[in-house]
């Protein structure tokens, strides 16, 4: 299948690096491969193509060579600096990698003005609607909740398979690229911490609860989380603060790009692949078209809630609330919205039997349909 992303890369192909990462398995190397009908490949953690990269060794008559995980190289970013700046023909040049590239910049020599950076993520309902046509968008998004949306187990379709797939998907991270990029060996306690997240998602976690359950200094917590997410484990959703009230600062929340990984019932399980669409959906934005958007939650001293809001350029324009079975509109969105008279409030339900709009401008919408049409204001 064709990724959302294909066309975009393509078209900056000539013109920079592409620098592609998202969590491992997601389809970097596939999408990689599908760009040219011409290319070369080498993989860091194949011997034989590290001597090659090592003596440069590439095919130079072909349209594309791939370099995958070489942020594994040892100051990977200057030797790709000397590769461009000394190689003004073809091939055009892709990196994949299952880290965030961006955050290594102890390596050496920055690659400012030289790359454009892509983020690819698991397969989301607008995407699965968008090249797959499916039949029934309420069954894709079960799924997606049971099975997440990293192509393999979501193709394969069945619990079985996924489960096995995701114990051996979270030992690679946790046995083989966290002791190869970060050098960590407290993995038993990094494996304890993903077991607490998984429970809490979608509820603000507290950096030194986390702390005293690992028995561990709040530094080493907020370390280890900052892997995880630079290793595409989680992704942090911060409070939204400015010009609110009362509204706490501090406390974030944590998602999983997996969602099948969330402990939970089924509201949190959805709530987990609402975050992840707004996530993909702003990552693409940014990446694809230069726009700054972010994602974050609201809450007040209260305690009063709203489970997502998207800013663009640091200005909130979208408020969601995440229901299972709710027809009545949250009465939260009326105490945030009087922060911000013109954003634009979604209520997504899973189980709704009518959609609904309000004087006030509130909305509330079926998830499936909502999710497989997703579009930021």
């Amino acid at each position: 299948m064709e990724r959302y992303l294909t066309k975009y890369i393509q078209e900056d192909l000539d013109k920079k690096i592409i620098l592609l990462t998202g969590p491992r398995q997601t389809g970097k190397t596939t999408l990689s491969k599908m760009l040219k009908n011409d290319f070369d490949y080498f993989n860091f953690d194949n011997p034989d193509d590290r001597l090659s990269l090592q003596k440069k060794s590439w095919d130079r008559s072909k349209e594309l060579v791939v370099f995958d995980e070489l942020h594994k190289l040892k100051n990977w970013k200057s030797w790709l600096k000397g590769v461009y700046d000394t190689e003004k023909t073809p091939p055009a040049i892709v990196v994949t990698g299952s880290a965030k590239l961006d955050t290594y910049r102890k390596v050496g020599d920055s690659l400012a003005g030289r790359f454009f950076q892509f983020r690819i993520h698991p397969l989301d309902l607008k995407e699965i609607h968008t090249f797959l046509e499916p039949k029934n968008l309420a069954d894709e998004l079960d799924k997606l909740m049971t099975c997440g949306g990293f192509p393999e187990p979501f193709l394969n379709g069945t619990t079985r398979f996924y489960n096995r797939w995701k114990k051996s998907h979270l030992d690679i991270i946790l046995k083989q690229d966290l002791i190869d990029l970060e050098n960590v060996q407290q993995i038993v306690q990094i494996e304890t911490l993903i077991q607490l997240l998984k429970n809490r998602v979608g509820s603000p976690v507290s950096f030194s609860s986390l702390a005293r359950d690992l028995q561990c200094s709040d530094k080493t917590v907020k370390r280890w989380l900052t892997i995880l997410e630079n290793m595409y484990v989680i992704f942090q959703v911060p409070p939204f603060h400015k010009n609110i009230a009362r509204a706490i600062q501090k406390t974030p929340k944590f998602y999983f790009y997996d969602t099948g990984q969330v402990i939970g019932d089924s509201g949190i399980k959805l709530e987990n692949t609402v975050a992840c669409a707004l996530q993909k959906e702003i990552h693409f934005r940014e990446d694809c078209f230069g726009e700054t958007r972010q994602l974050y939650y609201l809450m007040n001293k209260e305690g009063r809630e709203i489970d997502f809001c998207t800013t663009t350029d640091d200005i909130p324009s979208l408020m969601i609330e995440v229901k299972w079975k709710d027809d009545n509109l949250s009465p939260n969105f009326e105490i945030f919205k009087r922060f911000f008279p013109q954003i634009k409030m979604i209520q997504v339900t899973k189980e709704l039997n009518r959609e609904k709009t309000f004087p006030n401008g509130a909305e509330i919408r079926i998830a499936h349909n909502w999710l497989s049409e997703l579009s930021l204001p």
